[in-house]
């Protein structure tokens, strides 16, 4: 009996012993590590407004936040906070001279997000008249390495010619003859001073003049420009026959 007593002590020391030395050996389990969401770092961005339905400053970040004033588009904000309210991205802007506020994230386009020339695309293609026009050339102004950049030229041009025509039409039939006549100044000059090319200069964008066929037409920079940076493109091809077009529209004398 006590030798089965002994052995049965020896059996436990040595099974505890064993258990204990093999927790020594054992590695301690990690400790658990969950990333931190990667965010847009925003703060310090410079933006520009472009999408006048969305642009309005609010003192809040709400939709139904007072409104400090509704910003007109190619006004430059910059800026400093970021918050999401209402089912949308508010970010917190100054914008000079002197104010600030929270405005919808969708109203505002700049280089620091990733996806905003085509988003910017998109917008151009889906307006119309001036404001196409206008978005086209923010468009231009800020993206000068987007792979969109020869196509939103190509359209920027068309624009621009069919815009061209539409104003012959206009100042076809709001030139008054007698009073040019009776001036004395050159025919040429009451066109090209004409009041409906105003808007369109502040935007760069040169207009010609047949004076044989009493017709504007745009001067080709935007297709130029392809011909020069993407002279392999499809819009390089395209482009080129609009400047043919062109050449023979302004050499063109009236039929009668």
């Amino acid at each position: 009996m006590k030798v089965s007593l002994s052995l049965i002590f020896l059996f436990v020391f040595f099974v505890f012993t064993f258990t204990a030395e093999a927790q020594k050996l054992r590695p301690a389990p990690k400790a658990k590590f969950t990333p931190k969401p990667q965010t847009l770092r925003v703060t310090g961005n410079s933006a520009v407004v472009i999408d006048e339905t969305l642009a309005v400053l609010r003192v809040r970040p709400s939709l139904f936040a007072d409104t400090v004033q509704r910003m007109r588009r190619g006004r430059r904000v910059q800026i400093s906070g970021e918050r999401q309210a209402d089912g949308v991205t508010f970010y917190r802007v100054s914008a000079p001279p002197n104010n600030s506020g929270w405005v919808q994230a969708e109203a505002v386009f700049g280089k620091f997000r990733r996806g905003d020339d085509e988003r910017l695309a998109r917008l151009v293609q889906a307006s119309e008249g001036f404001d196409q026009l206008e978005i086209a050339t923010n468009f231009l102004e800020m993206y000068p390495n987007s792979p969109l950049r020869p196509a939103i030229l190509l359209l920027f041009g068309d624009l621009a010619e069919e815009t061209a025509l539409r104003i012959s039409r206009d100042a076809t039939r709001r030139l008054d003859r007698r009073e040019m006549a009776a001036s004395g100044a050159p025919l040429h000059s009451f066109y090209l001073n004409f009041v409906s090319l105003d808007r369109y200069r502040k935007l760069g964008i040169v207009f010609l003049f047949n004076s044989n066929t009493k017709n504007y037409h745009y001067e080709g920079a935007s297709w130029r420009e392809i011909i020069a940076k993407y002279p392999k493109s499809a819009e390089a091809v395209e482009a080129q026959k609009r400047l043919d077009s062109l050449k023979v529209k302004l050499e063109k004398r009236e039929t009668k």
